[in-house]
């Protein structure tokens, strides 16, 4: 079957890049688990392994299971080509690894996932790769971090852990007038909630771990190139996309591929030489959970705006930042940026500082005190003690990860239940 054009964004959720299996007819994709595939003559090898021809040569570049996660991803973000990985990590380290060189910069708004924070600060700068902060709250901050150095910016659509809902059509202008390709993470919201392309975005990155997969089982990571960064006209010499290829007879990305340069370089440069690959088990779990995803969003969604509203009401709670909320500074931009809702995580603070964030998440029972988000169970974490440990406090706070900070993943359960569990843990602070 061929997917119409004018599909919307549940119908692409279930079909696109899917067909039958056309050996067995099965209708769900399979899992090839399988390491290599044969080729059918000398010729047909030869234009694989030269990229004159589409295929699949090994699984840690290629795989049909991943092929349809990709083509899928692709499909939910409008862009032109993606690329599936090991994990957001893997995914945030080939994206850059295929932008920059060392000593160049990126900018990056400091309102992050600790993870992101920490892999900028320091492993980055092992290959020479310098993270200048920005605020995201400020998109005037971005424009005063450029220096000639700098080569991307970037930043999360919905921040992790606070729930800031980002301005990204004003730092897309940011980049444009600094020529540089923009990226945003869009884990939070997910393409259901937010298209970062319809905002200026070049490249999009996903921890898939989360609420692309919705069920904790299994992690992944993706990269989708928007397929709009102009980048042999750009005054900036990105050397993988626009220099003649050593590794393939001199051939130049930006010219031979087109709008999908920027995720076949990732690919056929990056993934082949690091390895971060996805395996066909884990490609075939996060697929499956792709077919929900608009199902679960609006539910989780819908769940974590009950849930503010109920904290806000609460005399333990100093604070409730969900951008859901009409009362938040942020809730223009939400609508303007995520109209279907400002996603399932945000932030709340006790009047009892760290200790009471510890004891509130002790004794909760439905939620599951763990790291992670965008489960089809409610989460819970106290960022300070657990996350974002490793950060120091003026880092932390200026994350949104301050002492009595309590970081809440609201799942699919019933809203009465929900909101039982936190009442109760809440007469224990």
């Amino acid at each position: 079957m061929s997917l119409p054009t004018t599909a919307k964004f549940a119908t692409t959720a279930v079909h696109a890049g899917a067909e039958p299996d056309p050996t067995t007819g099965a209708r769900a994709t399979p899992i090839y688990q399988t390491t290599s595939y044969v080729f059918n003559d000398v010729d047909h090898a030869a234009a694989l392994f030269g990229l004159q021809a589409f295929g699949n040569i090994y699984t840690r570049i290629t795989n049909p299971t991943q092929a349809v996660l990709e083509a899928r991803l692709a499909a939910l973000e409008g862009g032109s080509a993606a690329l599936a990985l090991a994990s957001g990590h893997a995914a945030q380290f080939l994206a850059f690894q295929t932008l920059l060189e060392p000593g160049d910069e990126f900018i990056a708004g400091r309102q992050l996932y600790g993870g992101s924070i920490n892999q900028f600060n320091h492993a980055f700068k092992k290959f020479g790769w310098n993270v200048v902060w920005a605020d995201a709250t400020d998109p005037a901050s971005f424009a005063r971090a450029v220096t000639p150095r700098t080569r991307a910016v970037f930043c999360e659509s919905i921040a992790n852990p606070g729930g800031l809902v980002v301005d990204l059509p004003a730092i897309a202008d940011v980049a444009k007038q600094a020529g540089v390709p923009l990226i945003v993470d869009n884990t939070l919201a997910t393409p259901y909630l937010c298209k970062p392309k319809d905002f200026g975005a070049d490249i999009v990155v996903h921890s898939l771990t989360k609420f692309i997969g919705g069920h904790g089982n299994s992690i992944g990571g993706a990269i989708v190139d928007c397929g709009t960064f102009d980048w042999l006209g750009s005054r900036h010499r990105y050397s993988s996309l626009i220099e003649p290829s050593p590794s393939y007879n001199g051939m130049v990305f930006a010219e031979t591929f087109g709008p999908m340069a920027f995720a076949i370089a990732a690919r056929v440069l990056g993934l082949r030489d690091l390895g971060p690959a996805i395996s066909p088990f884990n490609a075939f779990l996060l697929l499956t959970g792709v077919e929900t995803l608009p199902l679960r969003m609006q539910r989780q969604t819908d769940n974590a705006l009950a849930v503010a509203r109920w904290l806000g009401t609460q005399s333990k709670v100093a604070w409730v930042n969900y951008a859901g909320l009409e009362t938040s500074s942020n809730h223009s931009l939400q609508q303007k940026i995520c109209p279907k809702g400002a996603g399932a995580v945000f932030t709340f603070g006790l009047k009892g500082g760290y200790e009471a964030g510890v004891t509130f998440v002790s004794g909760l029972k439905l939620f599951s005190l763990l790291a992670n988000i965008g489960d089809t169970r409610s989460l819970v974490i106290h960022p300070a003690s657990t996350t974002h440990r490793q950060l120091q406090d003026d880092e932390r706070s200026a994350a949104g990860a301050g002492p009595d900070v309590v970081r809440l993943s609201i799942g699919i359960e019933d809203i009465d239940d929900i909101i039982g569990d936190l009442e109760q843990a809440l007469a224990a602070v």
